[in-house]
């Protein structure tokens, strides 16, 4: 009986360990699309600084909006993982740096007289470039990053937006719900599934309603409560995968990793 019981706890402690790795190897897979996204960010940045000098006012609102992609997809990641280069790139409400400062003078002043501001948000988004290649990218870390942003999306963003000057705050939330699918998908969606597949369905199904949700035309026909309810159901979901598949429950606290 006792050797019963030796082998059970083994085998319990080998699924833990082979769960981990899998969740790590699956953050490193995730590394890639996140690459992809901040340099599609830091693209778009150098690209607004360049009609910036021309004095190309039309062509740099395009390349901020095109920026915004980017970064709005990157969000699983930023805030809990580089807090201190988010709050440089993306203060909000009361920002006069980083994407929205620049937002308040080429959108609400219509002015192109931002160059230093231009000059600050690119080195902050090309040392963010450097920093993810790197970066230790933890699953709870991702999975309480997905809880945040879901929550962000469902509560601030879905009364209004963050970047009402520009009037692109519809674009920043299907960034956003983009990025929780990717994340959701490429991480953890086969971990959940192995250990509940019931569970994983349900999450899954709630990722594409929060997605569905914002693939509409405007703000103006934004079901607000049906998306905070939808961000809410992913919430309550994924804090009870995040056991299930070794990890904590995610927290909405944004220093924990």
């Amino acid at each position: 009986m006792l050797r019963v019981v030796v082998c059970l706890i083994f085998a319990a402690a080998w699924a833990t360990r082979a769960g981990a790795a899998s969740l790590d190897e699956a953050a490193e897979r995730y590394r890639h699309d996140l690459i992809a996204d901040i340099d599609r960010a830091l693209s778009g940045a150098r690209a607004m600084r360049n009609c910036i000098g021309a004095n190309d006012l039309d062509g740099a609102k395009r390349a901020w909006i095109a920026a915004r992609i980017g970064w709005e997809r990157s969000e699983v990641f930023t805030a809990g993982f580089v807090p201190e280069l988010d709050q440089q790139i993306d203060a909000w409400p009361n920002a006069v740096h980083g994407f929205h400062g620049i937002e308040a003078k080429l959108f609400g002043a219509n002015r192109t007289d931002v160059r230093d501001e231009a000059d600050s948000l690119i080195a902050h988004l090309a040392e963010l470039s450097t920093q993810v290649h790197d970066i230790r990218l933890t699953p709870q870390g991702l999975l309480n990053g997905i809880v945040r942003l879901a929550y962000e999306i469902g509560g601030s963003k879905a009364d209004g937006g963050e970047s009402r000057v520009s009037g692109t705050s519809l674009n920043d939330m299907q960034s956003n719900a983009e990025g929780i699918e990717l994340a959701y998908r490429v991480i953890f969606l086969d971990a959940i599934k192995a250990s509940d597949a019931q569970l994983a369905a349900a999450a899954q199904a709630a990722v594409q309603r929060i997605t569905t949700d914002v693939k509409i035309p405007n703000l103006r026909t934004l079901n607000a409560e049906k998306l905070r309810t939808d961000s809410e159901m992913l919430i309550a979901l994924l804090q009870s995968a995040g056991p299930k598949i070794g990890l904590n429950s995610p927290t909405l606290e944004e220093a924990a990793r």
